[in-house]
């Protein structure tokens, strides 16, 4: 009898699908069941893995190499603005403005000097005319842009220029550094333009160095004297100005904001670091 007792002593069994469900973990209480989103619409993140989606087209510029003679040119333009420029050759960052290159230029392609096409038609046209006998009609002389360093260097010591054209980014620049000195000299006006590609197209010429203007007609007179004072005004009144200004010395952005530093720590102002006192 006692054994039987002891028996039922256990706790009854509970019936199946009766059992309590433990209690939630205390974190998971205020996670939100998730909710299906329309598949037209559903994030599909990019896998930019080694043979998988195809990355987007990004700028790759600091990342190219690029052919030597780039290179080159670019270096050059650097160091041309951190070390120091003589003033000779500072000049030449100096050229004329916009507007008064436009209307420059305009005048000159009015005066551009025949090409090989025009020169081989006007020489058969001289040749048909010898041998049919008769005179061939006398022109006046063609009024041309005369371009070639030595002939308007020439055309300079002869006071014959009426305005000299320069280009500013002449290689060596040896080559015309000495033409605004003459042209001062002479009482000759001159003026410095952006390009001496630009110049060459005038002439039928990839670049050229320098042009001259001897004689315009007289329609163009008016035009030419206006171009003359804005050369006066512009260079040769302010030669012996730039006679003084030396040009480059011009620090990067590294360099730059390190001298700020340095001022702002010793307590000085950023214009001493800029004149380099420290």
């Amino acid at each position: 009898m006692l054994i039987h007792s002891r028996l039922n002593d256990q706790p009854p069994k509970a019936k199946a699908g009766s059992r309590k469900k433990p209690a939630p973990a205390p974190g998971a209480a205020g996670k939100a069941a998730k909710i299906t989103k329309n598949p037209l619409f559903e994030a599909k993140p990019k896998n930019f893995g080694i043979g998988q989606h195809i990355r987007p087209k990004t700028d790759l510029t600091r990342f190219v190499k690029w052919p030597e003679y780039i290179r080159l040119q670019r270096q050059k333009v650097i160091l041309s603005q951190r070390l120091k420029v003589p003033p000779a050759i500072a000049q030449f960052s100096h050229t004329l403005d916009k507007n008064t290159a436009t209307q420059l230029f305009k005048l000159l392609n009015k005066y551009r000097p025949e090409s090989k096409v025009e020169k081989k038609e006007r020489l058969e046209a001289l040749a048909k005319a010898a041998t049919e006998e008769k005179e061939p009609a006398k022109d006046k002389k063609p009024l041309f842009v005369k371009y070639g360093l030595n002939h308007c260097v020439a055309l300079i010591e002869a006071k014959k220029a009426s305005l000299v054209i320069i280009a500013h980014d002449v290689d060596p620049i040896e080559l015309v550094v000495f033409l605004p000195a003459l042209c001062r000299k002479m009482g000759v006006p001159y003026v410095i333009v952006k390009g001496k590609a630009r110049l060459g197209t005038v002439v039928h010429k990839k670049t050229a160095a320098v042009l001259t203007l001897q004689d315009v007609n007289s329609e163009d007179q008016r035009e030419l004297a206006t171009l003359v004072s804005a050369a006066k005004a512009n260079f040769t009144d302010k030669y012996e100005e730039q006679r003084r200004h030396w040009g480059g010395g011009l620090r990067g952005n590294k360099s730059t904001q390190m001298m700020r530093k340095r001022a702002k720590a010793a307590g000085l102002d950023s214009k001493a670091a800029a004149l380099g006192k420290l």
